[in-house]
């Protein structure tokens, strides 16, 4: 049986009708840039997560970029953040002339906490920005008890957890702004790039929607030097049709989690930690394991496909040698990277696929202990 990773034609097929629908509508309307549908879309996401504004962008990482900018982040600034992470989260940081500053994270929750961040602040400190990785929040009441008590500011790298919720306040709720992807394979993607920004702050919405238009608000007068990242009007129909799709797709990526809980839970690994608290949005269904390796290996043989995040932690990578970073720095998100692996999870994935996922992790277990 093959078992990919991720199957976007089923999503596809599932929505033709009405994907084509939207995409005509826009054709139709002769109007492909900041139109009618990204104005919806900018009404309709904020309203799902509980946040006042959203400001639609043309990615994930300008999202960042611009939210770090319009929050006055900039060059010699230190932003403490994930060394378990995607890159674009470190890259943005980079982009606006500030310096990363990594804190280890929780080893369950793999998102950095209050504890692991305070001892990194310094008098150069000006924002955290904890990532909400795979689909589960860090622990943001902490987080911001602490960068009230050394006035920070909070940005919170959302970009893999729309949906998600700590004690009921959602993404883009708690920080001064939170960012969004919409890339193809996140819980909400488009069919190309995108993102957004979510804030309270509406004069910080204003900003960003000036600095994505080269930093003007009237046609060719400009008000400072921008960006030119705008979400297109035909990405933001196909979201808006799949967004009406998203708790139910959401609901189905949590009971897919608790079979694959229920499946491997006396097996030699670690399955994904799911605070009483939180609502964990299973972007990912990362599982710890010693030989992940070997793992990987046995279950491609069986047609499973399988994926490694992340093999190489932030402070390692080539880009930021400069730094001075070393091995052994976050022993914890070194271990992750060295020992996670995510398992295929997805809306439309078949019990009879993930039982097969399940039963040939649990051969492979029985074979490595005998």
């Amino acid at each position: 049986m093959k078992v990919p990773f991720m199957d976007l034609s089923h999503l596809s097929n599932e929505l033709r009708h009405e994907l084509q629908a939207a995409v005509e509508r826009v054709l139709t309307s002769g109007r492909y840039i900041l139109g009618s549908e990204v104005s919806a879309l900018e009404q309709e996401v904020p309203a799902y997560c509980g946040t006042r504004s959203g400001v639609a962008v043309g990615n994930g990482t300008d999202a960042l970029v611009l939210s770090l900018y319009a929050l006055g982040v900039g060059r010699g600034d230190e932003v403490i953040t994930s060394p378990f992470t995607f890159f674009a989260t470190v890259e943005a940081i980079l982009q606006v002339g500030a310096v990363p500053v990594f804190a280890d994270v929780d080893p369950h929750t793999f998102t950095i906490t209050a504890q692991t961040v305070e001892s990194r602040i310094t008098n150069r400190t000006k924002a955290i920005l904890p990532v909400h990785i795979f689909g589960l929040m860090a622990d943001m009441p902490g987080i911001l008890q602490l960068a009230k008590a050394y006035r920070l500011l909070v940005l919170e790298d959302a970009c893999q957890a729309i949906g998600a919720t700590w004690e009921g306040n959602g993404v883009g709720t708690c920080g001064n702004a939170a960012t969004l992807s919409f890339f193809p394979t996140k819980n909400l993607g488009g069919c190309g790039d995108g993102g957004m920004v979510l804030t309270q702050d509406e004069e910080l919405a204003q900003r960003l929607r000036r600095l994505r238009v080269h930093g003007s608000v009237q046609k060719y007068v400009h008000e400072e030097c921008g960006w030119n990242s705008r979400l297109d009007e035909i990405q933001a129909a196909v979201l808006r049709v799949k967004l009406r799709k998203l708790d139910e797709w959401t609901e189905q990526r949590r009971s897919l989690a608790r079979r694959y809980d229920e499946g491997l839970r006396d097996l030699p690994l670690k399955v994904p930690f799911a605070p009483a608290q939180a609502r964990h949005v299973y972007h990912l269904y990362t599982i710890v394991t010693e030989p992940r390796d070997a793992l990987k290996a046995a279950l491609a043989e069986k047609g499973i496909e399988t994926q490694v995040y992340y093999p190489l932690p932030m402070h390692l990578q080539p880009a930021l040698r400069g730094f001075g970073y070393q091995r052994g720095d976050f022993p914890v998100a070194e271990y992750l990277a060295e020992h996670c692996l995510s398992l295929p999870l997805y809306p439309w994935l078949g019990t009879d696929q993930q039982d097969h996922v399940i039963e040939s992790i649990s051969r492979f277990s029985a074979t490595a202990e005998s």
